[in-house]
């Protein structure tokens, strides 16, 4: 599966990585990449959860860029 992963630095120089169609799934790491590897696991176990409680895939959330 695939996911849209957004990923910002914060204020402390840390990068947080947010998953838009998975409602709460976040990680973070001292670098990007490290963000990033870690949001996979993130992803994972929040996927084994839902399967583990037989609850639905929250539907994907679809994306548009817009020019000003």
């Amino acid at each position: 599966m695939r996911y849209r992963v957004l990923i910002e630095q914060d204020e402390d120089g840390s990068f947080v990585a947010e998953v838009p169609s998975l409602p709460g799934c976040l990680s973070q790491g001292e670098t990007r990449s490290e963000a990033l590897a870690n949001v996979r696991e993130a992803i994972a176990a929040y996927l084994e959860s839902i399967e583990a409680h037989g609850e639905a895939l929250p539907p994907p959330i679809t994306e548009e860029i817009v020019e000003v």
